[in-house]
């Protein structure tokens, strides 16, 4: 007998074998159990989840020659006639490609006729929204009041697409994604029965790659299992699937917890000598941020996925601030999204990395490592107010010379420099705008302050009004860390407190007005191409028109577009 994949051979027979959809499946055998039957049925979800699979047992439900009943024999001719696809009562459609009105007039013609050896007839319509316009008109009457003895079981992964009024005449189900949980065990159910040998660090691997779907999941592991020779090894799956070792993450993230470029560059250089899917690479550096910042922020959290180290992620969770963690994540996720715009993966994902390294905060506690040859150090930028006070000094040649590799220096704390007041308004509250640039907001922070305007000062507390739309943004430790910067700048230890921009009607905040300066200027671009005699000669005698989204205003400071 020809081999047969283990996607068809393990498809669920029954609706206890079914994984992960127990609210489906719930609604459906109260339903066959007390007779409260619908007769239209929409089942959604993504591809691989069971939409037909559910579809095809509730179709043997209704129709065992045992009885009408959630759980059919599945040995009758009726249930292995529907397992086998030849019951002449259940009428499978392919939407995708029967997408015509004919066809439709095909279906609801033959649905007036009794079913020929079922209770019903059963229509199963599978990408169902992929009907033409004029097929859905044609079916809608049908698919409102059909004959008792028909019901329709309609399945699509997209939703949307499908009329308001075919979503209103059916009883709606949408199915779960899969957790990787879900899926691994079901493998290794799968595994044991076929006798197959197996390593745990693998079902995880394949699990995560299933993204959600069973049927792509199993797939998987029939293609695992043959690049294997008959045995599922970790190192075999990564190898098929392009992904790399759980440790090796780790190690680039150990590297960066070190501030330590040339390790970081070598964890790159290992990781791509596997020719890995550099895409996943960040997933997997994404998903370990993801697991450190529930370790740093939801007490009592531990990582329960296979081959999860508990002991290096509780290491690094108390070396990477949580700050940098947020950062990271960022990082991972835009520079997944920016490779296809890299002149190479290998080399999108590198600059990801010294992305990360390069946006560190400077502080005493994670202080980047960048060594430089120690001949050019000297004429180096100084890189805090300290630095910028000893390079003014008679002694600081001598200082440089002596500094064989300069480092990123510590945050400063507030120092007797020669620096000038922060501006302040006639209540004497400080220049909010002027503040943000001094303490060095950038990044989150930067977005986070520029929405927000300094309402009033209530002893050390600066309350801050904050548009509602970016409260999510003040929490912590993102405040606690700006409290800082911005304590820093002003000389002395403040705390932030933000309310809601209801609150202070009416005030502006600084990205407003930037936005507002924004659009004059480019309207006073725009006005000053309109009015220039060139433009109006090429309007006016060859019918040119001038095209808004085109032009951009002069930058008179950096002399750009």
């Amino acid at each position: 007998m020809s081999y047969q994949v283990l996607a068809r051979k393990w498809r669920p027979r029954k609706f206890a074998e079914l994984v992960g959809q127990e609210h489906v499946v719930r609604a459906l055998t109260n339903a066959l159990e007390t007779g409260r039957m619908h007769h239209a049925y929409l089942f959604t979800g993504t591809r691989g989840v069971g939409k037909t699979t559910i579809a095809r047992i509730f179709a043997k439900s209704l129709n065992c020659e045992r009885g009408q009943s959630a759980d059919p024999c599945g040995e009758c001719s009726v249930c292995t006639a529907v397992d086998e696809g030849r019951f002449v009562d259940l009428l499978e459609i392919d939407a995708a490609s029967n997408t015509g009105v004919d066809d439709v007039r095909e279906v609801i013609e033959n649905a007036q006729y009794a079913p020929s050896r079922g209770r019903f007839k059963v229509y199963l319509v599978d990408e169902v929204h992929m009907l033409s316009k004029n097929a859905f008109n044609a079916l809608l009457k049908t698919l409102e009041e059909p004959p008792p003895h028909v019901k329709f079981l309609l399945a699509t992964t997209d939703p949307q697409k499908l009329p308001v009024t075919v979503l209103s005449r059916c009883l709606k189900f949408n199915l779960k994604r899969l957790l990787p949980e879900q899926i691994s065990g079901q493998m290794r159910h799968i595994l044991g029965a076929e006798n197959i040998a197996y390593e745990d660090s693998a079902i995880g691997e394949l699990a995560r790659a299933a993204d959600g779907s069973l049927r792509d999941g199993l797939s998987l592991l029939d293609q695992a299992i043959a690049y294997g020779g008959g045995a599922l090894h970790a190192d075999d799956v990564r190898t098929m699937l392009g992904s790399v070792a759980r440790g090796q993450v780790l190690g680039v993230l150990d590297a960066l917890a070190a501030g330590d470029g040339e390790r970081l560059l070598a964890e790159c250089t290992q990781i791509a000598s596997y020719s890995p899917d550099f895409g996943g690479v960040l997933d997997d550096i994404a998903s370990v941020l993801h697991r450190l910042q529930l370790i740093q922020l939801i007490p009592g959290y531990r990582p329960d996925e296979e081959g999860e180290d508990d002991g290096s992620l509780s290491s690094l969770a108390e070396r990477i601030t949580p700050e940098d963690v947020q950062l990271y994540y960022q990082i991972a996720t835009s520079g997944r999204r920016d490779l296809a715009l890299a002149p190479d993966a290998r080399t999108g994902f590198e600059m990801a990395m010294l992305r990360m390294l390069a946006f560190r905060p400077g502080d005493g506690s994670s202080a980047a490592r960048v060594e430089r040859p120690s001949a050019s150090s000297q004429s180096a930028a100084p890189r805090s107010a300290v630095d910028a006070q000893a390079s003014r000094s008679p002694a600081a040649p001598t200082r440089a010379a002596e500094a064989p590799t300069p480092r990123v220096a510590p945050t400063p704390t507030p120092a007797p420099v020669a620096a000038a007041p922060v501006a302040r308004d006639a209540h004497g509250l400080p220049d909010w705008e002027s503040l943000i640039e001094r303490a060095g907001l950038r990044g989150p922070f930067s977005v986070l302050a520029q929405n927000a305007v300094l309402r009033e000062r209530d002893g050390q507390t600066l309350v801050l009004a904050l548009q509602p739309a970016h409260m999510s943004m003040a929490v912590e430790p993102m405040v606690s860390q700006m409290e800082e910067r911005v304590g820093n700048a002003l000389g002395e230890r403040i705390r932030l407190r933000f309310v809601s921009q209801d609150q202070a009607a009416g005030v502006q905040t600084p990205a407003a007005r930037a936005a507002q300066a924004r659009d004059s200027a480019q309207a006073a671009a725009e006005q000053a191409i309109e009015d220039d005699p060139l433009v109006q000669a090429l309007k006016r005698d060859f019918g040119a028109r001038v095209v808004p989204q085109s032009i951009k205003p002069f930058d008179n400071e950096s002399g750009a577009m």
